[in-house]
């Protein structure tokens, strides 16, 4: 029905104004609130003590039961990937097993008792095998993804796939669960995918720069995107996203541009931040420091998670507890977690 002749009477520039003004709106909502973010939670191999989630039990279970205790209660709780062990070689059932055990540890805690809303990421592990020196992601593991993981996914506005078409983001399989923006409180988030198929490390950057620019045009009070692997990796690893420069310098390129003021990430297990760029850029969190293995050439680590509290400023606080590297899935009572980096973004 075509709206201008159905309202008799009024000159249709008025109506189409009212109508761009309404658009305009969409942000116009601005909220106070915090989430929490982090990732990397999977044991390895030797550790899985015939325990099919394949999970740090031990400090996933402390990380829920903190979360749900946080007072103010954050809205949003962000698992950037890497939930579980993975690479199955193919066994899509085990992974299938892997992920619903873990979703009886999250239904069976006090977090799943509260109204936090549990938000989570695909990584590597959930997504790939290892094939040579190389991951290379699966589709069927995608699709075993947005199946098991359905009621922990917030939106489906993502890109499609498109094949390998000229000015496209090239993408081989359906992204639109994986990678995918909703909003909240006058605020933009992203979720993105950082291994699609054939796309392993690598953003859709075209498609993050019309998302993007319509939440900045539009008045986005913060955007915030989140995915598994960080942009830039700490030193000397060099296993994110930039495995592909060009890729990850246009989608670097399209945050900044659009003002975004985050980009979380994990996959390194460990705390990091930093200004990629220079003083204006999207500044890059790794909150990677859930329970799984630490490296032993990372100094002083601890596990724990991040809290984010938004309002016209964001403040970045990473909460943790010492890591004792020879006894990491053990109870550690004795070891408290507290307030261990602490800044705000203006």
């Amino acid at each position: 029905m075509n709206i201008l002749r159905t309202i008799k009477g009024i000159c249709p520039v008025i109506i189409l104004t009212a109508l761009l003004l309404t658009g305009c709106k969409r942000f116009s909502t601005k909220a106070d609130y915090t989430f929490v973010v982090v990732g990397d939670n999977r044991v390895a191999p030797a550790d899985t003590l015939n325990d099919a989630s394949t999970a740090n039990t031990y400090q996933l279970n402390r990380m829920f039961a903190e979360i749900a205790a946080l007072n103010p209660r954050p809205k949003y709780f962000f698992f950037l990937g890497d939930l579980v062990l993975g690479y199955t070689n193919g066994d899509t059932i085990r992974l299938v097993r892997e992920l619903r055990e873990w979703k009886k540890l999250y239904l069976s805690s006090p977090l799943a008792k509260t109204d936090i809303k549990l938000i989570v990421v695909p990584g590597n592990h959930e997504l790939c095998e290892k094939i040579g020196s190389g991951r290379v992601s699966i589709k069927a593991y995608e699709r075993i993804f947005v199946s098991e993981m359905k009621q922990f996914i917030a939106g489906d506005n993502g890109p499609k796939a498109t094949g390998l078409i000229p000015a496209t983001d090239s993408l081989m399989t359906d992204q639109s669960c994986l990678t995918y923006s909703f909003d909240y409180g006058g605020d933009h988030f992203v979720i993105c995918n950082t291994d699609p198929v054939d796309r392993e490390s690598r953003l859709p950057y075209h498609w993050l720069e019309h998302d993007l620019g319509s939440a900045h045009k539009q008045g986005a009070r913060h955007i915030f995107l989140f995915g598994h692997k960080p942009a830039f990796s700490p030193p000397p690893a060099h296993d994110g996203l930039d495995v592909y420069t060009s890729n990850r310098d246009s989608a670097w390129a399209a945050m900044t541009r659009n003002k975004c003021d985050v980009y979380f990430a994990s996959h390194y297990h460990l705390w990091d931040s930093l200004h990629p760029m220079n003083e204006k850029s999207t500044w890059q969190i790794t909150s990677g420091n859930a329970g799984a293995p630490i490296a032993k050439s990372w100094p002083s680590p601890y596990f724990g998670f991040t809290i984010v509290n938004v309002n016209s400023e964001v403040e970045i606080t990473s909460m943790g507890r010492d890591a004792d590297r020879e006894h990491q899935t053990a109870p550690a009572p004795d070891k408290s977690t507290t307030a261990r980096a602490h800044f705000t973004i203006k």
